[in-house]
């Protein structure tokens, strides 16, 4: 068959001129096609395979029976010194470029290719695919076997390149699931993910892909070949209008229908991927004598085992219903992946969290959903194994729910985690983070059905913020942060926001709440950031700046508020120490959250000395009073301890004692620990400080907001920030909301007037404390 007779054999299968084809039959026929003219009709151009040491080997797409259209062929011309092999090979390869047949091919011995092979990462891959075609067989057999060979050889020692070269290319096309433009090739989760699999299994390193994988990769064969055929080019990224073409191909009725299936195929393939690469790449640190390696605790039951994060030896996943959103937070916080046989356990044994949540778990729900780039691959994990549908079962309406709008570079569901990610960038710009968190993760939570998604989103988050147990007040907060989340933008840019009338609908709309109104103006931006490129613009940020900055007067609101009267039982805990002369402590639990209250006597320092020793304790703090009361004062702090059980209260008082005595090496040993504890990627916020008038203490007083990313010992080092500005702290109020902290200090100068010179010093020691 002439080369120009082939072309028309492939466009009358293209056009379907004697009767359409299915995508599977289409691609069987094509690779007949090739391999008749390369067989016999190649031989009647002249091309002699019959050649004794001559084979014709097909690989890539041909060689797995995979062609799909207009994809090349890869074709190596094996042989053992034939000296006709260079005339053999001219004759073969000429007459396809001459049609316009795409080429990808090779010449080698044996020993040729197997060296290549062991030179180049892809080569070796593409020779597991190895598929005689013509000429002799046993040369073919031979450079097969000794192919699969080397590899199962030398597979291990290449698996961290095959893990890079993955990764390289992730990053370069995106991902199959949640992506509104998928590529079908080499997105993750695509039909190169698949081909890792395979050669993984062929290496005996992981199991032969299940029957959901293979299911995956028809599904992406099929969409691939509908999608050439209807556009007649080698085009692997499938667009929206595209996508309308291949649906109703397939029979899959609209795009949306399409798109989910497709997402919900990358998923499996690229989370298969992960696990397998995970388990088979193993990159964990050892020490010089080989030891196992090391299990760093990162939070109570929860380790960081080698590279992965994994259950303590004594975590007990049945009596620990926190356990799994503790496992989470840590998984997105440090960077690394829940190990596989933790998320089985967590599976199989992991308690139904009852109404509403325990504080613990509440705290390490706010915590996972602002660990930032972390989250993705954290929430992906529990949702492929089910337990993030345990936890909202709502989920399951907006999974791999597709946009209806083509600014949308995300899934539903992938868009929701994006924007959670997004807020964690701003958490330090508003009163609540833990709101803005919460609301970012259910904004679009009402698509995918009929209503109005704003309206019913509302519904749902307050079913989600009641369920989880937030207070009446927040469940409200929340929901109503849903309902109006798109309130802003579209006054903003579609509205006159210098009519005094605008900005009075806005806060008659948001009921005069200034928190409300901050939640947001952080929400719209992260929303927009997480919709697609170009989105948010300085134009329309500061249009939205600007209608807040006008809602903010008109509601002349305040940021904080100032803390209780002490209990009767603390005021005795301040006079014994006023009594004494030394610093008093006293402790109460219940369960592992304690509330230590640490009184002083007049003159003495409380702040700081309490804020280390606590510290040096890893005790976390979550809330923190400071109250003065007849020549004493009382800090009282609710804590729990990050790993492990409450300190010793005899310990605790003596170090406490050395610590306000200035015996204690506060500094140098909070500096120690910060550099021995595991370094956790945190997101980076820039800490914000925020005035206000106090006006319960007196003119000479007034209140800094301190909001900024937690860490170590920060609560320490804010106080001595204070004490090198000679500031005198009148009452405190701190917040620990995941990993932000939302501190009010009513403070004034000890010596000197308050200036706005005074302001700045404290404000620029506070922010590099805090940095």
């Amino acid at each position: 068959m002439p080369t120009g007779e082939l072309v028309k054999a492939v466009d009358r299968l293209l056009e379907g001129r004697h009767g359409r084809l299915g995508a599977a039959a289409l691609r069987a026929a094509l690779v007949d096609l090739y391999e008749f003219w390369l067989g016999k009709g190649a031989a009647a151009a002249g091309v002699d395979l019959a050649e004794p040491g001559v084979a014709l080997v097909a690989v890539g797409g041909l060689g797995r029976r995979e062609l799909v259209p207009f994809s090349d062929l890869d074709l190596v011309l094996v042989h053992d010194g034939n000296p006709d092999v260079a005339k053999i090979a001219d004759a073969l390869w000429y007459p396809l470029w001459d049609a316009r047949v795409g080429l990808d091919h090779a010449v080698r011995t044996p020993g040729e290719a197997l060296k290549v092979a062991d030179e180049d990462l892809r080569t070796a891959v593409g020779l597991l695919d190895a598929r005689h075609i013509a000429g002799q067989p046993a040369l073919t057999g031979r450079l097969a076997a000794a192919a699969r060979d080397q590899w199962r050889r030398t597979a291990r020692k290449r698996l961290p390149e095959l893990a890079e070269s993955a990764k390289a290319r992730w990053q370069r096309s995106g991902e199959i699931a949640q992506s509104a433009e998928p590529d079908l090739k080499h997105g993750r989760g695509g039909l190169r993910d698949f081909g890792i699999l395979e050669a993984l299994a062929l290496a005996q390193l992981t199991a032969r892909p299940n029957e959901e994988l293979a299911d995956a990769k028809r599904l992406l064969l099929d969409v691939r070949t509908e999608l050439r055929r209807e556009l007649h080019r080698d085009r692997d990224v499938l667009s929206a209008p595209d996508a309308e073409l291949v649906a109703a191909e397939l029979g899959f009725g609209d795009r949306f229908t399409l798109a989910r299936k497709l997402s919900g195929a990358g998923r499996a393939v690229s989370y298969a991927v992960d696990v397998a690469l995970r388990s088979t790449v193993d990159d964990r640190p050892r020490s010089r004598f080989g030891r196992k390696p090391s299990r760093t605790p990162l939070a109570d039951g929860v380790v960081l085992h080698g590279n992965e994060v994994a259950l303590a030896r004594d975590a007990v996943p049945a009596r620990d219903p926190g356990l799994l959103l503790r496992v989470a937070a840590a998984s997105a916080r440090s960077g690394r992946p829940i190990a596989h046989g933790t998320l089985r356990t967590l599976a199989d044994s992991a308690p139904e969290l009852r109404e509403p949540w325990p504080v613990e778990a509440r705290e390490a729900l706010t915590e996972l959903l602002g660990a930032g780039e972390g989250l993705v691959d954290a929430v992906e994990a529990l949702d492929r194994t089910g337990l993030w549908a345990r936890l909202f079962p709502e989920w399951g309406a907006v999974r791999d729910l597709p946009p209806r709008s083509p600014v949308h570079a995300w899934t539903v569901d992938r868009h929701l985690v994006r924007t959670c990610v997004e807020a964690a960038k701003l958490t330090t710009t508003v009163a609540r983070p833990d709101l803005l968190l919460l609301g970012a993760l259910l904004h679009d939570i009402g698509k995918g059905r009929e209503a109005d998604h704003s309206q019913l989103g509302a519904a749902i988050s307050a079913q989600v913020a009641a369920r989880i147990g937030l207070s009446t007040s927040d469940v409200s907060v929340v929901s109503e942060l849903v309902r109006h989340h798109l309130l802003l933008p579209h006054t903003a840019t579609r509205r006159d926001i210098g009519e005094a009338a605008t900005v009075a609908r806005i806060v008659k709309t948001v009921g005069s709440d200034p928190v409300l109104l901050e939640l947001l103006q952080a929400l719209t931006e992260a929303d927009s950031l997480a919709t697609g490129p170009g989105v948010w613009t300085d134009w329309k940020a500061g249009l939205v700046a600007t209608l807040v900055a006008r809602c903010t007067e008109m509601m002349q609101g305040k940021g904080f508020s100032v803390p209780e009267p002490l209990e009767p039982r603390y005021r005795e805990l301040v006079a014994s120490a006023v009594a004494s002369g030394r610093g008093e402590v006293l402790v109460s639990s219940a369960g592992k959250v304690a509330t230590v209250v640490l009184a002083v006597p007049a003159g003495a320092e409380l702040l700081a000395p309490a804020a280390g020793v606590l510290a040096l304790h890893s005790l976390e703090v979550h809330t923190a009073v400071l109250r003065g009361h007849d020549g004493g004062r009382a800090g009282i702090f609710t804590a729990s301890p990050k790993f492990g059980s409450l300190p010793d209260t005899t310990l605790l008082r003596e170090q406490f004692g050395r610590a306000v005595g200035g015996a204690l090496a506060l500094t140098q040993k909070l500096a120690a620990k910060e550099r021995d504890y595991f370094s956790a990627t945190a997101v980076k916020t820039t800490p914000r400080v925020l005035w206000f008038d106090d006006e319960t203490s007196g003119s000479h007083t007034v209140v800094l907001e301190l909001r900024a990313a937690d860490r170590i010992g920060l609560l320490y080092r804010v106080a001595g920030a204070f004490r090198r500005c000679a500031v005198e702290v009148r009452w405190a109020k701190v917040a620990t909301l995941g990993g932000v902290v939302v501190d009010s200090f009513a403070i004034a100068p000890r010596d000197g007037r308050l200036d706005r010179e005074w302001r700045q010093k404290v404000e620029t020691e506070v922010r590099e404390a805090a940095s």
